[in-house]
């Protein structure tokens, strides 16, 4: 497939898009006012096939017989099971490629494994933008039209995505209320369940026991995996849906970064005895971009020269993404974050040019920022309004008007939107192309699903790109993302992933605890002096690309150039390209003649070498910077393309000692 950087319209873009449901002619009838599927249409098939709870927890072949469950299948489609088909796999937007006339593969290998046995429970991990909420609603009114079940309650992490899971059951003939509260005691008759969150059912398990045991109930719990956030979640949960007549578990990430167990999630030990979660079906990101289903992630990763004041008043450096202590680490990411420095004015600028680029093929494309707290999350809208002159929109919270924002911003052409990180998980937006991870949290559970924000795949060729700080955790979680994890109960002896978690909290701040891992930025507050950005790398299908360069440089501009529209063959070919032309610019470059080589002392370890020149170097790099007003990134990105060789954390005491000599020159020539 030829694909070009040509820019189409809007107009052309929807053109060559599926149609916006699997079913487009039924959809316009409804469109046009025409009412769903009754209630008594949905349920009225099927009831001779009902499966009461008790029968519905024994698992294997003879749970169902074959020509009972084909029966049952056929009286089900023929009752008018096709609402469900007026999802899109991927609603609430247009069908992912391939996908416009039938529910896609995955989909229909679970739903045939499910009717098997027809489990009591059955945990379902599907890759974020896989098409969960279809499976699950098409799931839904299967038991619904066969009479297993007669009413449904669906439990979602945020208040946004209750919201989202009732306009969706909408579509397909199911009304849920997601404007319940526990103090409504029963939902109205006019309705067939609730749309709720974990916290609620936490507050008052009893409510939701009485509504779960007062029918034969599907309770969805969708993200299963925040039902461990919090003691007395898990404890709400077990409470109110232990007597449910079918669980049906969703995750797109089915792990914990602790070992607080998910409720009515099984765990069998592996081959090293630890505890870890049984998903009855898996889906994740490798199969899903083999399918085309989820789009590739180009990771655009920045370093660059740090400077902050601890308590104590001393001042240090450091730069982003070399190899110091845990703590160095977080300080200096800390302060590149901050929106007073020149780091994230620069990343957001590079992602913004990102995004001017993948729009020539995808013109409604939008990005979106990830940050800490609500402060920064200002800060960073402010400095995205100067770069492009359109004010971005903010999501400060998970109330009514942060839904509706979200909504607006998915039905538009606007460029940007920033979201504080705890309410990110709620924010499904498909448009969503180019994306900024400006937090600090770095568990993997966290990380796997901000990138799910922005995989979700419309059209074949789409690619996603996300802006990232290169520090070491990041990094891995980066190169390992299509790593399918499991929850693990058990912790094996001296455990280390090597990963930095001062942020652990996923949804409310009311459910945050601290923990001494997770408060050593709060326990050392510092100033941000000073912040400099540099390109660093590209990370793709597990291969790094690039050699680094200042910000604005060829370097940097060769791969934030790639074209929005590439297959992921493409992608890998076009970056190997950049990278072999990229080689062979610097091979090209000499070095200035009477550059002094140093030699390595005699009897001394060499990393004590390479410290303390790599400190002089930061000595007078902060000399010159005085001198001609110049950031510390450009500094030493000029020095890169002088003397050649890497960033300073992988320079050679060679490589070093040339930036050295060539800064005491100038120096030595200005005085």
């Amino acid at each position: 497939m030829a694909v070009g950087s040509r820019e189409v319209s809007a107009a052309e873009y929807d053109d060559q898009q599926q149609p916006a449901t699997l079913w487009g002619d039924t959809d316009a009838h409804l469109s046009n006012g025409a009412e769903p599927a009754s209630d008594d249409h949905a349920r009225g098939a099927g009831s001779a096939t009902t499966t009461g709870a008790d029968t519905a927890t024994t698992a294997g072949p003879s749970a169902t017989p074959v020509a009972d469950h084909d029966a049952a299948a056929a009286a089900a489609e023929a009752a008018g099971n096709a609402a469900a088909e007026h999802l899109s796999p991927a609603f609430p937007d247009r069908a992912a490629w391939g996908t416009a006339s039938k529910l896609r593969a995955w989909q229909v290998e679970a739903l045939t494994k499910y009717f098997e046995t027809e489990p009591r429970d059955f945990l379902a991990a599907a890759t974020p933008g896989a098409g969960k909420t279809t499976f699950a609603l098409r799931l839904a009114t299967e038991l619904l039209a066969r009479g297993t079940v007669d009413r449904l309650v669906v439990v979602a992490p945020t208040e946004h995505l209750k919201r989202q899971w009732a306009d969706s059951a909408d579509r397909v003939g199911i009304r849920i209320d997601p404007m319940f509260k526990n103090g409504d005691g029963m939902f109205g008759r006019h309705y067939q369940g609730v749309a709720i969150t974990y916290a609620q059912v936490g507050m008052n398990p009893e409510v939701h026991q009485k509504i779960t045991e007062g029918g034969k109930t599907l309770v969805i719990l969708d993200e299963v995996h925040h039902g461990g956030d919090a003691l007395t979640w898990g404890d709400g949960i077990r409470e109110a849906f232990t007597k449910a007549t079918r669980r049906l578990s969703l995750s797109g990430t089915p792990f914990r970064s602790d070992t607080n167990p998910i409720p009515f999630v099984q765990y069998a030990p592996d081959e090293e005895g630890i505890r870890t979660s049984i998903s009855d079906y898996n889906y994740g990101y490798g199969r899903a971009l083999k399918d085309g289903v989820v789009r590739p992630v180009l990771f655009m990763a920045y370093a660059g020269q740090m400077r902050w004041k601890t308590r104590m008043g001393d001042e240090m450096s450091a730069s982003l993404g070399e190899q110091v202590t845990k703590d160095i680490t977080a300080q200096a990411w800390r302060t590149a974050l901050s929106p007073e420095g020149e780091w994230m004015p620069a990343v957001l600028s590079a992602a913004d040019k990102r995004l001017t680029e993948v729009r020539r093929g995808v013109p409604d494309a939008g990005g979106l920022v990830i940050a800490t707290d609500t402060t920064t999350a200002r800060a960073y809208a402010r400095i995205l309004q100067q770069i492009t002159g359109e004010r971005p929109t903010v999501v400060l919270s998970d109330e009514a008007a942060g839904s509706s924002r979200i909504q607006a911003f998915s039905e538009d052409t606007s460029r940007w939107m920033v979201a504080v990180r705890m309410v990110s998980e709620g924010v499904d937006v498909p448009r969503l192309c180019v994306g900024v991870y400006a937090t600090s949290a770095s568990t993997p559970l966290f990380f796997a699903q901000v990138i799910g924000r922005f995989v979700r795949a419309r059209r074949r060729g789409e690619t996603a790109s996300v802006f990232l700080p290169s520090v070491p955790g990041l990094m891995a979680l980066a190169a390992s993302l299509e790593l399918e994890r499991d929850h693990a109960l058990d912790r094996p002896k001296n455990a280390d992933d090597g990963m930095y978690n001062p942020e652990d909290a996923m949804v409310a701040e009311a459910n945050r605890e601290e923990r001494a891992s997770e408060s050593l930025l709060e326990v050392q507050p510092f100033e941000a002096l000073d912040s400099q950005a540099s390109f660093d790398r590209v990370l793709y299908d597990g291969g790094e690309f690039g050699s680094g360069g200042e910000v604005g440089s060829l370097e940097e501009l060769d791969f934030i150039g790639i074209p929005g529209l590439l297959e992921p063959d493409q992608v890998r070919d076009l970056l190997r390209a950049r990278q072999a032309s990229q080689a062979k610019r610097q091979k090209g470059r000499k070095p200035k003649d009477g550059m002094p080589k140093a030699a390595t002392p005699e009897n001394r370890p060499m990393y004590q070498t390479l410290k303390e020149q790599r400190t002089e170097l930061a000595r007078l790099v902060s000399i010159w910077s005085r001198h001609s007003n110049e950031p510390h990134g450009q500094i030493h990105a000029e020095l890169r393309r002088m003397s050649g060789g890497p960033a300073v954390a992988q320079a050679s005491i060679e490589q070093i000692q040339k930036r050295i000599d060539i800064l005491r020159s100038r120096i030595g020539g200005r005085r």
